[in-house]
């Protein structure tokens, strides 16, 4: 789950629905990132009223997931890759 910059109360979970500045802020990403996604239809969004956006936190999550890298990976095909030479 992702860390957000307002975390809830103990018994309180996680907000379903970020603001596009949340996202932002929580992803390392712009606005404007996030506006051209949505335009593209690669992040879904709502309107809530007239001027409010918000996306789902998990479709957000979806788009930036994290990315393991080739040393960490268990089923890394060569056992001495990112190994320096001796």
């Amino acid at each position: 789950m992702a860390a957000y910059p307002t975390l809830p109360a103990w018994n309180q979970p996680a907000p379903e629905w970020l603001s596009l500045q949340q996202a932002a802020s929580i992803y390392g990403v712009s606005v404007d990132t996030l506006r051209r996604r949505i335009s593209a239809g690669k992040l879904p969004a709502s309107r809530f009223g007239v001027r409010l956006i918000r996306v789902r936190a998990e479709d957000v999550d979806r788009l930036y997931r994290h990315v393991p890298s080739a040393t960490s990976s268990p089923g890394c095909a060569d056992p001495d890759f990112g190994e320096s030479p001796t």
